[in-house]
């Protein structure tokens, strides 16, 4: 997914680190991922999804295997986007991926403060 075909201004920043960010569309209930040179739309299932597979990953058997490229290819199934990344950028969306959630569970944990403290 291209960009230009969304409104930025009606997304919301909801985690970024130096390789990409994750935004939000409260318009079209979806989650856009911006990292590796892709911007890729996945719903909150997917995301959850490439968050597992991401972090199933283990970048210490990656880099240690002399037999084996340190590329790993990420995807999942029914998943349309697919990223060839090597360790370094495993990291960094582990790095992303860890974030966003803790944010999603932050933003949780407030509105639950908050909530009891109303009622």
């Amino acid at each position: 997914m291209e960009k230009a075909c969304i409104d930025i201004n009606q997304l919301i920043n909801v985690f970024s680190n130096y390789e990409g960010a994750v935004y939000q569309s409260d318009k079209l209930n979806c989650f856009y991922v911006d990292f590796g040179g892709k911007f890729a739309r996945y719903n909150c299932l997917s995301l959850q999804k490439l968050k597992k597979v991401v972090e199933e990953i283990d970048i210490e058997a990656l880099l240690l295997n002399t037999h084996k490229a340190d590329f790993e290819l990420v995807t999942f199934n029914g998943c349309e986007h697919i990223y060839l990344l090597n360790a370094l950028e495993i990291i960094a969306l582990k790095d992303l991926l860890h974030g966003t959630f803790t944010m999603f569970n932050l933003n949780y944990m407030v509105n639950d403060c908050l909530y009891r403290l109303v009622y």
